[in-house]
C-alpha cells in the first residue's frame, strides 16, 4: 500500500508569506527579462518590446495564485509597465502607437534599459537591466558605453551589501558617488530608491543618487531595519553633472496617489480615474493598458493637476551621452539580506570593456563579501570575538 501524500509545507509566518510571493513576482519578471534581452536586436521595435513585456508579465501572473482564499482572489499583475529607454533616454520610455516616437527602433550598439516588474497580492519585484545591442564577447562593449554600464553595475553591487540592517541611507549615496567617480560617471541627479511594503512600491523610507545641495538639506535620514524591502534604483550618466532634462517625448506611465483626496470636477476624469484604480490599483500603469488612449489623457488631465495621479516623466541627459540602469528588489530578512530579483540577464564582464577601474581599497573589499554570512562564519567570528575577549580580560586583570 502507497503511503499517503505528505500535505504541501506552508510558510511558518505572515513575512515567510509574504517573501514567498515576492519571490513567485521576481521569477515571473525573471523569465519576461530573458525573453526581452533576447528580443534586443538590431531593427526591433521600441513599442513592440513594451507590448510583448507587458503581454509577458500579463500572462505570467495570470498562472499562479488563481485559488481564491476565503471567497477572496488575489490580486496580482504588473507591479511597472515595461519600459525600453535608449542611450540618453533616462527611464520610463514607452510610448503609444499615436505617439510620434512610436517607430523608434533599435540600431547596433545602442545601450537599452529594460525596466519592468510584476506583483502577487501586491508584493511586488521590479528589475531593470541594461543591454547593448548586437555586443558579443568578440566585439565588446568598450570606451564610454562600457564605463558608465561597469560603472552602474558596480555601484548596484555595492548598494546591494551596503542595504543592511543598521545602515543608513546616506551610506549608498556615497559609496555610489565615490564608485561612479572611478569611471569619470555620475548618477543621475534626484533618482530614488525606495521602501516597498504590500501595495506600495514608494514607501517613505527612501535613498537618493546624487542629490542637489538643497535635496541634501531636505532629505531624510533613515536607518534600514529587520522585515523591510527595498526596490534600489541605480541609474548612472556619462555625463560630468549626472543632470537630466524634458524632451518631446511624451508621459505614458502614470500612477496614482494613494495619499490624496480630491473629488474630480469632469465627467471624463471621473471615468478614467475610476478605471485606473480598477485596472492597477496603487501600482503605475501605461496608458495603453486603459480602453480609450484619447479619452485616457484628457480624463488624466484633471488628475494630475489636483495630484491624485503623478507622472513618471521621460527625461534625457545630452546628446551622445548615455545612461545605464540595474535595479534590484532586497529583503532584510532576519537570517541577512536576500536578493529577490535575480542578477542581470545580460551584463557579464567579458561583454563590457573599459579601461578604468575601481581603486577605492574599502569599496574593493567590500565587493569581495556575501550578501549574507553563512552561520559558520558567523559562530567563527562570535567564537573570535569570545576568546579576544578572555584575552583581553586577563591583560588588564
Amino acid at each position: 500500500m502507497s503511503e499517503a501524500p505528505k500535505p504541501a509545507e506552508t510558510p511558518r509566518s505572515t513575512a515567510e508569506a509574504d517573501f514567498t510571493k515576492y519571490k513567485t513576482a521576481a521569477d515571473i519578471v525573471n523569465n519576461v527579462l530573458k525573453k526581452l534581452v533576447a528580443l534586443c536586436v538590431e531593427g526591433a521595435k521600441v513599442i513592440d518590446l513594451c507590448v510583448e513585456g507587458d503581454k509577458l508579465l500579463e500572462e505570467g501572473t495570470g498562472a499562479v495564485y488563481n485559488k481564491s482564499v476565503k471567497g477572496v482572489k488575489v490580486s496580482k499583475g504588473l507591479a511597472f509597465p515595461t519600459s525600453v529607454s535608449v542611450n540618453n533616454a533616462v527611464a520610463h520610455f514607452s510610448p503609444l502607437e499615436s505617439d510620434p516616437s512610436s517607430g523608434q527602433t533599435l540600431a547596433k550598439t545602442d545601450v537599452v534599459k529594460l525596466h519592468l516588474g510584476a506583483h502577487i497580492d501586491g508584493f511586488a519585484a521590479i528589475s531593470a537591466e541594461t543591454v547593448v545591442v548586437g555586443a558579443t564577447e568578440k566585439e565588446p562593449v568598450t570606451g564610454r558605453k562600457a564605463d558608465v554600464i561597469k560603472a552602474a553595475w558596480t555601484a548596484a553591487e555595492v548598494a546591494m551589501r551596503l542595504v543592511k540592517v543598521g545602515n543608513k541611507n546616506w551610506q549608498i549615496t556615497d559609496a555610489v558617488n565615490k564608485v561612479t567617480a572611478a569611471w569619470n560617471c555620475k548618477a543621475v541627479e534626484g533618482m530614488l530608491s525606495c521602501q516597498q511594503s504590500q501595495n506600495v512600491i514608494d514607501g517613505k523610507k527612501r535613498i537618493i543618487l546624487n542629490p542637489s545641495e538643497q535635496q541634501k538639506r531636505d532629505f531624510e535620514t533613515i536607518t534600514f531595519a529587520e522585515n523591510e524591502v527595498y526596490g534600489i534604483d541605480i541609474l548612472v550618466a556619462s555625463t560630468e553633472d549626472g543632470k537630466a532634462r524634458l524632451e518631446e517625448s511624451r508621459t505614458t506611465i502614470y500612477q496614482r496617489e494613494s495619499t490624496v483626496t480630491y473629488q474630480l470636477k469632469l465627467k471624463t476624469s471621473r471615468a478614467v480615474f475610476s478605471d485606473v484604480q480598477r485596472k492597477s490599483g496603487a501600482f503605475p500603469f501605461n496608458i495603453r493598458s486603459l480602453e480609450d488612449e484619447k479619452r485616457a489623457r484628457l480624463g488624466l488631465q484633471e488628475a494630475v493637476q489636483h495630484g491624485l495621479v503623478k507622472p513618471y516623466e521621460v527625461i534625457y541627459t545630452p546628446a551622445n551621452t548615455f545612461v545605464a540602469a540595474f535595479h534590484f528588489t532586497i529583503g532584510l530578512l532576519p537570517a541577512g539580506p536576500v536578493l529577490i530579483t535575480a542578477p542581470p540577464v545580460w551584463y557579464k564582464p567579458e561583454l563590457v570593456k573599459s579601461e578604468k577601474e575601481l581603486e577605492d581599497p574599502e569599496l574593493k573589499e567590500l565587493l569581495t563579501k556575501k550578501l549574507r554570512e553563512d552561520k559558520k562564519s558567523k559562530k567563527k567570528k562570535a567564537a573570535g570575538e569570545g576568546e579576544n575577549g578572555e584575552v583581553a580580560a586577563e591583560a588588564k586583570a
